[in-house]
């Protein structure tokens, strides 16, 4: 299976134009955009046709459980492709890491700097962050304030949201002035709040790797196995890269430095709005 499926991307650019399919795609929300694109730029090379769903990984894997009709799975944490493959739901082989996903701490609001001196200070009534118990990025928010020493200060403050896209309406709503989220969902071009942003140092916390599976119901079809190795192309890691994310295998050791002092990394300051591929910090 693994050496058919690592041979697989070059038949797929040479079979485009023969006989298309259609694809299911689940994807957890913080990923949905850059698989959107990745979704156009297949069906324009192969002529298949892809059809996304949008969810947070808890949901889109109790749907996948009670028979939700989808051919690849794209999840925001490792648990949930691993508990298909012990579950039969997935084929294990197919199971790896599509993309790295990037703490940041942002605030819409310009008076507001996203900052560690703005949480040294606690100088804001709510801080969001997902449900470090349930979320993978709540638990790297979790790691950070921790490793900070200010989990227990702040803990009075922090406002939790079911998963990370909770925790980003609500400090884009303004029920809390600042909060941890995605990195992506803030560099999104469907973000039309400026502010400030302070991208989180690797070494503050555990990576947050994102798995994809293929799933049971995909494997027997053209179009799920083209999709699904077409993710492991070059041109589809350079797409997931643009929007904010690490691929697997890019990921270099941790960085040692302070929060802030990273050679390379961009100033704490106003985020104003950056497109997909403009942000580059590794």
């Amino acid at each position: 299976m693994r050496a058919v499926l690592r041979l697989a991307p070059v038949l797929l650019l040479a079979a485009a134009g023969a006989s298309a399919g259609e694809v299911t795609v689940a994807v957890a929300a913080n990923a949905a955009e850059a698989v959107e694109a990745l979704a156009a730029d297949f069906e324009q090379r192969t002529g298949h046709r892809v059809t996304v769903t949008v969810g947070s990984t808890g949901k889109l894997y109790a749907q996948i459980l009670h028979g939700a009709p989808f051919d690849v799975f794209l999840a925001a944490d490792q648990e949930r492709p691993r508990l298909l493959v012990e579950q039969g739901l997935a084929v294990e082989e197919s199971r790896h890491t599509y993309a790295v996903g990037r703490l940041a701490l942002w605030s819409p609001d310009p008076t507001v700097e996203a900052s560690v001196g703005t949480l040294r200070a606690g100088s804001f009534r709510r801080l969001a962050i997902a449900n470090p118990d349930l979320a993978p990025y709540g638990a790297a928010a979790r790691e950070t304030l921790q490793e900070l020493g200010l989990w227990k200060s702040l803990r009075g403050k922090i406002a939790f949201g079911e998963n990370v896209g909770q925790a980003f309406a609500m400090i884009a709503s303004g029920n809390a002035e600042l909060g941890f989220t995605a990195l992506s969902s803030v560099l999104s071009a469907r973000n039309v709040r400026a502010g400030s942003l302070w991208e989180v140092p690797a070494n503050l916390h555990a990576p947050v790797r994102q798995d994809s599976v293929l799933l049971e119901r995909g494997q027997g079809k053209a179009a799920a196995r083209d999709f699904y190795l077409f993710l492991g192309s070059p041109e589809a890691r350079n797409v997931v890269e643009s929007f904010g994310f690490i691929v697997d295998g890019a990921v270099g050791p941790l960085d040692d430095s302070q929060p802030g002092e990273r050679p390379g990394a961009p100033a704490q300051g106003p985020v104003g709005k950056r497109r997909p591929g403009q942000f580059i910090n590794r």
